[in-house]
């Protein structure tokens, strides 16, 4: 590729990191658009249950989706030195769990409040192993590219599996994102054609496209 092959390429690249951050917010604003407007807000130690609940998508979300899928995205697309996108790379995915884990608490308390069974659902049965084999990629990430860091041949034969692993996680993530969604939209009933459920179908598409154009712009940056 000549020098201005890689321009054009680099910039086509680019333009994919934007949309992936572009239906990243908007999914983001999406949410709490459904989370205050219809949903009545959302209090970790509220005495009303939804309220409650309304923490374990907002965290489960800004998480193990955005902030997993911006930090997939930083390690590829910051322009800086290695050591410090890997830094990044390692912090947000960090941040990522301690929020999984407020998110999984909050829906815990929930289901205790309201008398709910654990962990009955196919959305409940994707998102804990989600979360199970997020928090086990990060430690063996830590491991072996942090510290104390392996060999540099066994991180080299580690790293397309770690790839590999972030980018199916991502779609782990969004596949339960999207299952808890449609089964809060099936609660609507008769109100399954609102406002409220077109709000929800929206979402569900931006997350999808947010994870779509992470994978794309990091596929693309591998040849940058």
């Amino acid at each position: 590729m000549d020098a201005t092959g890689r321009v054009m390429f680099r910039r086509s690249t680019s333009g994919l990191t934007v949309l992936a951050h572009s239906f990243g917010i908007l999914s983001l604003i999406l949410l709490l658009f459904w989370l205050l407007h219809y949903r009545g807000g959302l209090n970790l130690e509220s005495d009303i249950s939804e309220r409650i609940f309304n923490v374990h998508p907002f965290m489960m979300f800004f998480g193990l989706i955005f902030l997993s899928g911006e930090g997939m995205m930083a390690y590829k697309t910051i322009a800086a030195e290695k050591p410090v996108q890997k830094f990044i790379h390692m912090l947000l995915h960090l941040i990522a769990i301690c929020m999984g884990i407020i998110g999984i608490h909050a829906v815990l308390k929930f289901h205790n409040k309201e008398n709910i069974e654990d962990f009955y659902s196919l959305h409940s049965w994707v998102g804990i192993a989600t979360f199970s084999i997020f928090l086990l990629q990060w430690l063996v990430g830590f491991v072996l590219f942090m510290f104390p860091k392996a060999s540099p041949g066994t991180r080299a034969r580690a790293l397309p599996w770690h790839i590999c692993g972030g980018r199916a996680l991502l779609y782990m993530a969004i596949s339960s994102a999207l299952t808890g969604l449609m089964e809060k939209a099936t609660l609507l009933g008769d109100k399954y054609h609102s406002n409220q459920a077109r709000t929800i179908n929206f979402l569900g598409l931006s997350i999808l496209l947010f994870g779509i154009f992470v994978d794309f712009s990091l596929v693309f940056a591998r040849y940058v």
